[in-house]
């Protein structure tokens, strides 16, 4: 019954910029961790993102600087940003949820079906 849904996916120029959403349903959102994943063909999935309940967010390196993420409780919806985009972060970006309680370092509980993310002259 949890359900992620994605949008905001596309095609984009190297620099440009562009705004990812995930509405969330069948949790209470706003005691539940949120993250962004990405996966590209031969490339290691990679935790792009997290935001806790309380707004603490982590980066990975390779994105730090550049994406930001947030969430609305209000609007059940977390937010990916990502400015100054470059041709390596083309990939599916999924996001995710963990249940309460439940540590990020384990693989997230729930997952969205993904959008899709390209970088590209």
């Amino acid at each position: 019954q949890v359900q992620l849904q994605e949008s905001g996916g596309g095609l984009v120029q190297p620099g440009g910029s562009l705004r990812l959403s995930c509405a969330a349903s069948g949790i209470i959102f706003s005691i539940n961790s949120m993250g962004w994943y990405r996966q590209a063909p031969g490339k290691e999935r990679e935790l792009v993102a997290y935001i806790l309940r309380n707004s603490i967010t982590n980066y990975a390196d390779s994105v730090k600087g550049r994406f930001t993420i947030s969430r609305d409780n209000a609007k059940n919806t977390v937010y990916l940003q990502m400015n100054s985009l470059k041709p390596e972060d083309t990939a599916v970006y999924y996001c995710c949820n963990w249940k309460p309680g439940t540590s990020l370092v384990r693989l997230a509980d729930y997952w969205g079906q993904g959008t899709q993310v390209t970088v590209s002259l």
